[in-house]
């Protein structure tokens, strides 16, 4: 089910977006707004993972003795 929303734009980001869409990058304003919040999503839980592994690579560097083998 989709919700509808009203989003305020520069005039500069609405021409933008006319111009993905004149371009065929997308479909629509709509489809073009999904897309953009979908891939930022998946940037920030990409950011998320990339954080998480440099945590255990330092706990790693740090107790050496605790890590499992992989094989």
């Amino acid at each position: 089910m989709m919700t509808q929303v009203q989003v305020r734009l520069t005039k500069n980001l609405l021409e933008i977006l006319d111009e993905w869409i004149e371009k065929g990058r997308f479909k629509s304003r709509s489809d073009a707004i999904r897309i953009v919040l979908s891939q930022y999503e998946e940037r920030e839980k990409t950011r998320e993972f990339y954080k998480m592994l440099n945590k255990r690579s330092r706990e790693a560097k740090e107790h050496p003795g605790d890590l499992v083998p992989l094989e």
